[in-house]
């Protein structure tokens, strides 16, 4: 079998806006609940896929998605019927926050950030996925989105925005370049190709 002339390229996408709010203010202990319910949940109604994800899909040999609810309603809706390779390995990282008392509230996006931060600098994950499993998954995927590409295949991963980090920086230490960024929002792409 000949070699392809160039690997394809590897886009990790974010999923659409979930239906749960964001707009309240809770204690630790009520984001845990939150962060389960968050999990489990679909996306808000009524949400267009942007035309630019919609064309990364259509060129795409193959579309990976996160197990998780909210990122295969989002594959659904841009995958116009194609097959879609639905993999445990792009679930997000896990966000246990820590116990603080329940006069201390914030609203669920800076729980986030203080629960990654937790987990990322103080390995706080209450008997769920570790940073160094969590880590080790991502160059597992990385390898695996790596190989597909090599075949000459556009790839694209629809997931979840820290865990997409990950996987981008292990892309980045195995020598792909981000090439095309819009961050991190819902619906946004990070595309890499090999440097």
């Amino acid at each position: 079998m000949l070699k392809p002339s160039r690997p394809g390229t590897i886009t990790l996408a974010r999923h659409g806006e979930p239906a749960l709010s964001r707009k309240c203010m809770l204690t630790s202990d009520q984001y845990r609940d939150w962060w389960a319910k968050y999990e489990l949940g679909g996306l808000l109604a009524g949400q267009t896929p942007p035309p630019e994800l919609l064309a990364t899909a259509a060129g795409a040999g193959v579309i990976f998605a996160s197990t998780r609810q909210r990122a295969q309603e989002t594959a659904i809706a841009v995958s116009a019927g194609r097959e879609i390779t639905s993999d445990v390995m792009f679930i997000e990282a896990p966000l246990p926050p820590p116990h603080f008392p329940n006069w201390f509230k914030l609203p669920p996006k800076y729980w986030g950030g203080v629960a990654r931060f937790w987990w990322h600098a103080f390995n706080h994950h209450e008997g769920q996925e570790t940073r160094l499993q969590a880590e080790a998954r991502a160059e597992q995927a990385a390898q695996r989105l790596i190989a597909r590409a090599e075949t000459g295949e556009d790839v694209l991963v629809l997931a979840h925005g820290y865990f997409n980090h990950m996987v981008g920086r292990r892309l980045k230490a195995d020598g792909w370049k981000l090439v095309h960024n819009q961050g991190f929002k819902y619906w946004s792409q990070r595309r890499y190709e090999r440097a």
